[in-house]
């Protein structure tokens, strides 16, 4: 056998094999933490938050700013002071008369300036910058809790739709057969013909309990299909079907919730605003450096050059200096700005209060609910063994006519429900668990226990 020709057909073979192989509930849970958008959504914020403290230590660099201009315009010029605007072009040069004729004008210069202290306004910003980070990752870990809880339960809904539709099909069956035995009594006069009529109907209504199970796996299937990018195909349940063995695992706090944690982390944020704040009525000290040219067709005696004179620099000139800025009338406003972040850090303080109480109530019904699945299990074996014996009595009599079809009919349906209770039973344990290990903000013992 020639192998390179043949290795393209074994790897198709290969990958068409291991596409066939059902999906496993972690399989589900890591393919939806791997693909739903929401997912890289918060990766992003994450690397996003990242870039901002660069550009927060970025002010700790000096800065340098170079500028070239040329112009051409007239050259009157007034006596008289201007307050700093940003409409009017600034002159410079001594006073003439009126005239009304234009000259080139030429500028450069580079401006170095840097910021030697700040009283820790830099490094609070930093530090703020950092706290955003913090809250971005808080947050991924909150997505990546409730994307990955959601998968799960869509795995198990799917799951328990398939559950239902096989026990629909399996009544559709017992109807169809018992409706088969009807035709043949009513036929050999043994029985009324309304029974047989009867007997059409429990099929009927078998078959459109089948079709509504089927439009329910269907649905559940597109559910999970928009949670793990996966197509329809088969479920590997595990030991899901039977109800969960009680794990051993130390309880966790409602405070190590992955909640509670981007709560903490909103706090933090609050208290880095604050610090912003309590170092920003300080001066400012620049240190600068410039050094610039500047030319123009303009004499000092009121004469012009010639048409090109003032297109290069002429005048060179150079300064070093110590710059310092201080916004006298802000604290008003910072003031109040400090106390929109108290109240901020208030209300932050107190919704963290409120879901250490929703988490710890989350977690008290979860466990109710777990231990009603786990005695409810544990009494639907019961049910489905009597339900199997009174519908098989209740054919029997009916047969020897000792029983009306209403007894058969009711019987047919009690084993339905019960085979479908009992399917369901520890599907129904599985997610009171998954609804557990979500209320204590940890799935990793819960994915280890659905392991086949």
């Amino acid at each position: 056998m020639n192998l390179p020709r043949c290795l393209p057909a074994v790897l198709f073979a290969l990958g068409a094999t291991l596409a066939a192989q059902p999906l496993t509930l972690e399989q589900a849970v890591t393919q939806a933490w791997e693909r739903y958008p929401a997912m890289r959504v918060s990766v992003e914020q994450v690397s996003a938050a990242v870039a901002g403290i660069d550009l927060a230590r970025a002010a700790y660099l000096p800065r340098a700013d170079f500028l070239a201009q040329l112009n051409r315009s007239t050259w009157n010029n007034v006596s008289g002071l201007l307050l700093p605007q940003s409409v009017i072009p600034s002159i410079s040069g001594p006073v003439f008369g009126p005239s009304m004729s234009n000259v080139w004008g030429t500028a450069t210069g580079l401006l170095f300036s840097w910021e030697p202290f700040d009283f820790g306004l830099r490094a609070a910003t930093v530090e703020a910058a950092r706290t955003a980070r913090g809250r971005a990752e808080a947050q991924t870990a909150v997505t990546r809790l409730e994307v990955g809880a959601a998968a799960a339960d869509a795995f198990l809904t799917t799951l328990a739709a398939g559950q239902v539709a096989r026990a629909a099909q399996a009544g559709v069956e017992r109807a169809r057969v018992f409706e088969q035995s009807v035709a043949a009594l009513v036929k050999a006069e043994l029985r009324p013909g309304a029974d047989a009529s009867r007997a059409a109907a429990e099929l009927a209504q078998a078959r459109i309990q089948l079709i509504q199970s089927e439009k329910a796996v269907q649905v559940s299937w597109a559910s999970l299909a928009q949670l793990a990018g996966t197509a329809s195909g088969s479920l590997a349940a595990g030991p899901l079907l039977r109800p969960p063995a009680a794990a051993e695992t130390a309880e966790r706090p409602p405070a190590a919730h992955p909640r509670a944690a981007a709560q903490t982390a909103a706090i933090e944020a609050v208290k880095a605003r604050q610090k912003i704040l309590n170092t920003s009525y300080f001066p400012k000290f620049s240190l600068q450096a410039a050094t610039f040219g500047r030319g123009t067709g303009a004499h000092p005696d009121g004469s012009t050059g010639g048409a090109a004179s003032g297109l290069g620099p002429s005048v060179g000139n150079w300064a070093v200096g110590m710059t310092m800025t201080f916004p006298m009338l802000d604290l008003p406003s910072l003031r109040a700005r400090r106390q929109i972040e108290t109240f901020n850090e208030r209300a932050e303080a107190a919704r963290y209060d409120q879901m250490v109480r929703d988490l710890a109530a989350e977690q008290e019904k979860a466990r109710a609910s777990l231990d009603a699945a786990r005695r409810v299990a544990q009494q639907t074996p019961v049910q489905l063994a009597a339900a199997r014996a009174l519908e098989k009595q209740a054919t029997v009599r009916y047969q020897a006519g000792l029983a009306t079809i209403v007894d058969v009919a009711e019987a047919q349906r009690l084993l339905t429900q019960a085979e479908i209770d009992d399917s369901l039973a520890g599907l129904n344990a599985w997610r009171a668990l998954l609804a557990l290990r979500a209320a204590e903000g940890d799935l990793t013992p819960y994915l280890q226990q659905t392991r086949p």
